[in-house]
């Protein structure tokens, strides 16, 4: 009775201090915060069960579902005929494809296109049943590496089918199916998506297009102006974003964004003169005028007032690829270079000999490596679905795969022309043309600023739901589940003991819901496991620390969420990495001795790079750089205008100012 009367009231003063310390970190939770969602007990559990692996590292898990094993197709039989058609369309390229002429010209080239829809290029995605290839994610992934041998004509083909048919794809009817795809996987109709406009960029739900109900309720007619727009110039099928009148189930009235599919021909739709774009220029860019258009009611996709949800689930499932496509153009580039500086001598030897030159090679070599590996690695999580058929939710992955994609093209690219130097400058060779076309990546599809807070703050949400489910049970749970409860909470207080509790063979405490006597991990490879852990940990502390000191006020500390994006992106990559480079080891793959190599190099330098991100989110490094940062930029921004005197400038009379006659004296005095 003592005994159990004594842990009874520690358990008891263990829940209070908890409860203290942690009552903050559940106001981000709280009823009225943008961020919270419905979280009942069955959607909490449905939530939980389809965790992404972003979400579960804010928990400090490495989920195993998506770890191990790397994904792959099924059979050698489909690898081999996946391999032609990608040799195909590579040569295609190579032959037919003049991307210098296309640059010039600032258009698409007739011969170009038809090579494209013979290849079946318009329908990678597009069920064989409508007549399209039926590619899934990773064997699109492949093909898109293959074609990104050219930036305009892969950006043309992501704008037709990547989000202009998507939504017919994910949300549209069996007729609406049946009447558009047939066509558009062939490319005799070509497709765009409008959602931008003049008003709305990254706010995508503050569009001011209408879209009002004919008097018959037999057409929608829409009116309004979008910009920017991929294929604008000759899309035949677009899918439109409008505001319509919208009731919800207690009568209130308001405008919400509804999905059109709508057709050239319907009337009522001119196209701007085509941008003159600094890269892609032979891709059509171009503004897109609606007047009085009448669109049927059937060529609603998706249910009236719920186009918003449907945009983002466009554009969430594409950015993927652009991994594989920059990997495809940044191998091709290694192979370029390394030929180059082979035969370029400089001071009486190769550039290859200069340890500089051969940084940067390694690099563009790690980078590559990395991007792919993220890059099929989430390819191969959304061919996956449940048992109602549906994929996972993979959007927070997709984006970390496309804000690191693209900023390692824009950063090796650049490297690749230093290292030409001069000619790299000159429009006779196409690097300089290669630079322009990548910097379009780091805009579209989400600028990469607006995706690092979508990748901090949905993770946010769900460790944050987490911590209010352990507030629930502490206050209101059995004395068991309080008190388990309340050691979770101080054993992410004090912090993880040594490695040997929470190892990586542990599925209690780390790699989750996964454990085996035979071990999936090289042993070659178990540092680089640790150090996967070791800043997963650290990941979870920090996010828990962050939620604690802000609760909602979080969402407008966006130096904060950028770090902690930037760190989960740095560990999905490592996790990634970890996955594929153990595959090559097993499989005794070419190379994979020089492979392991590569892997241990990433997960050192990435290690590095997150334990230092997350130094920022210390109270040492807010007082002494992040408090003044925003103070001098505060400063900055009211002055309008560079606000310091330029180092030249001097008062009239400063000979004689005590101060100046002071220093001199003391100048003289030291001579």
């Amino acid at each position: 009775m003592i005994g159990g009367t004594c842990r009874y009231h520690n358990c008891k003063n263990l829940i209070r201090s908890v409860l203290q310390n942690h009552q903050r970190s559940s106001v981000i939770l709280s009823k009225n915060s943008s961020l919270n969602t419905k979280s009942n007990s069955n959607s909490t559990k449905t939530f939980v069960r389809n965790a992404s692996f972003a979400k579960d590292l804010t928990l400090g898990k490495l989920n195993m579902k998506w770890i191990h094993p790397y994904p792959t197709l099924e059979n050698h039989e489909d690898l081999n005929e996946l391999q032609q058609l990608a040799d195909a369309v590579g040569k295609f390229f190579d032959e037919q494809v003049d991307s210098k002429k296309l640059d010039i010209d600032g258009c698409m080239d007739p011969d170009v296109m038809q090579g494209l829809k013979d290849y079946g290029l318009f329908g990678m995605q597009i069920p064989t049943k409508y007549g399209g290839l039926g590619l899934n994610n990773i064997q699109y992934a492949r093909i898109i590496e293959e074609i990104s041998r050219d930036g305009a004509v892969t950006v043309m083909l992501a704008a037709h089918q990547a989000i202009g048919l998507k939504g017919i794809l994910i949300a549209g009817t069996d007729e609406q199916k049946e009447k558009y795809l047939p066509k558009l996987a062939t490319g005799e109709l070509v497709a765009a998506f409008a959602l931008t406009e003049p008003s709305s960029g990254s706010d995508a739900a503050s569009i001011q297009m209408k879209a009002r109900l004919s008097d018959d309720g037999k057409q929608w007619i829409l009116n309004g102006e979008k910009i920017y727009i991929t294929n604008g110039g000759f899309a035949d099928i677009m899918t439109v974003f409008a505001k319509t009148p919208y009731v919800d189930a207690d009568g209130n009235s308001s405008e919400k964004v509804t999905a059109f599919i709508v057709e050239r021909n319907f009337g009522g739709i001119t196209s701007g003169k085509p941008e003159d774009k600094l890269g892609i220029r032979a891709s059509n860019t171009c503004a897109v005028n609606f007047e009085d258009t009448p669109v049927p009611v059937e060529n609603v996709i998706g249910e009236v007032g719920k186009g918003f949800k449907i945009a983002m689930q466009i554009l969430n499932g594409g950015r993927f690829s652009m991994g594989s496509s920059v990997a495809g153009q940044l191998k091709r580039l290694v192979a370029i270079l390394t030929d180059h500086i082979h035969q370029r001598k400089q001071f009486g030897k190769s550039l290859a000999e200069f340890e500089l030159v051969q940084s940067k090679v390694f690099n563009m070599s790690l980078d590559s490596y990395a991007m792919e590996s993220m890059a099929y690695m989430t390819a191969g999580q959304m061919d996956k679905v449940d048992s109602d058929g549906n994929p996972p939710d993979c959007s927070i992955e997709a984006a970390m795969v496309k804000i690191y994609s693209s900023e390692a093209a824009w950063r090796n690219v650049s490297e690749c022309l230093q290292i030409f130097g001069g000619m790299g400058y000159m429009k006779d060779f196409p690097y300089e043309r290669m630079l322009r076309d990548c910097r379009i990546l780091l805009i579209f599809e989400g600028t990469n600023e607006i995706l690092r807070m979508l990748v901090a703050l949905s993770s946010l949400q769900y460790a944050g739901q987490h911590l209010q489910g352990r507030l629930r049970l502490l206050k209101k749970g059995t004395l068991r589940e309080r008190c388990t409860s309340a050691l979770d909470f101080m054993r992410d207080e004090i912090g993880r003991p040594h490695l040997g509790f929470l190892s990586i063979y542990n599925s209690a405490f780390s790699f989750d819901g996964y454990y085996s006597g035979e071990h999936w991990l090289s042993p070659s490879l178990n540092d680089e496991a640790k150090n996967l852990e070791n800043i997963t940990h650290l990941y979870r502390t920090r996010v828990y620390q962050v939620l604690k000191k802000y609760g909602k006020k979080i969402q407008e500390e966006q130096l904060e969420l950028e770090v902690l994006a930037d760190v989960a992106i740095l560990i999905y990559a490592m996790s990634a990495v970890l996955s594929r480079c153990n595959k090559s080891i097993f499989l005794n793959l070419r190379n994979h001795d020089h492979e392991r190599f590569m892997c241990k190099a990433f997960m050192a330098k990435s290690y590095r790079e997150a334990y230092l991100l997350l130094e920022r989110l210390t109270h040492d490094y807010r007082k002494e750089h992040t408090d003044i940062q925003k103070k001098v930029s505060k400063h900055i921004l009211e002055e309008k205008q560079f606000p310091y005197a330029h180092p030249l400038d001097v008062p009239e009379d400063f000979q004689n100012h005590p101060d100046y006659i002071r220093q001199q004296q003391l100048i003289k005095a030291n001579r």
